[in-house]
């Protein structure tokens, strides 16, 4: 397993069909977009085009907030490919290094960036659909430019995962992001984010 292919790879048969009955009875929570905190606007682009706004949380995790935020203002997401996508789970980008489109596809999920890891800012937010967590190895302290954007709640991933954001627009473009295969879901010929902007 590479160094950022980090999502508990536990979901499998019997975790899918909890996790099902936990979202039959789980109202996610009902994102409102505030306008006093940042927007990170993801342009989707390949087999799946459109737009995803999430709402960041600089008051959740700080430091997650400002490295992602830095990345995107340098243009460091863009281009860069949805790598690890599994059904009725989440959908992982933001290799920096490695996860550009056309370029070292064997090796995407295993880079960062040339900015520091971050210290875990584990807390109480939930992960539910569209919410959006860092992505990290087994140290808690791992996490760099790798992030990640939930199909379905996820209870397990509470307080293990650092939350930083919430999709406000454009969940049905995340849920459309083309699949990958096998129980580690990796991505042939994946869709991409074709750029990354931060609107204040």
């Amino acid at each position: 397993m590479s160094k950022f292919d980090m999502i508990p790879m536990s979901l499998g048969i019997m975790g899918a069909a909890v996790l099902g009955a936990y979202y039959m009875f789980t109202t996610p929570a009902q994102a409102q977009d505030n306008p006093d905190t940042p927007n990170l606007v993801i342009e989707v682009a390949g087999s799946t085009e459109g737009q995803i706004v999430i709402d960041l949380m600089p008051d959740v995790a700080p430091n997650h907030v400002a490295q992602v935020t830095t990345l995107a203002r340098e243009g460091k997401y863009d281009g860069v490919v949805f790598h690890r996508v599994i059904e009725s789970f989440m959908a992982q980008t933001g290799d920096v290094e490695f996860g550009r489109i056309g370029e070292n596809a064997g090796r995407a999920g295993t880079g960062g960036s040339e900015l520091p890891d971050i210290a875990a800012e584990f807390g109480q937010t939930p992960f539910n659909r569209g919410t959006v967590g860092m992505a990290r190895s087994a140290s808690p302290n791992s996490a760099n430019s790798q992030f990640f954007i939930m199909f379905e709640p996820a209870p397990h991933l509470n307080g293990q995962y650092t939350v930083f954001g919430q999709v406000v627009e454009g969940q049905e473009i995340v849920d459309a992001i083309k699949r990958g295969v096998g129980g580690g879901g990796v991505v042939t010929d994946p869709d991409y984010m074709k750029s990354v902007t931060v609107v204040d």
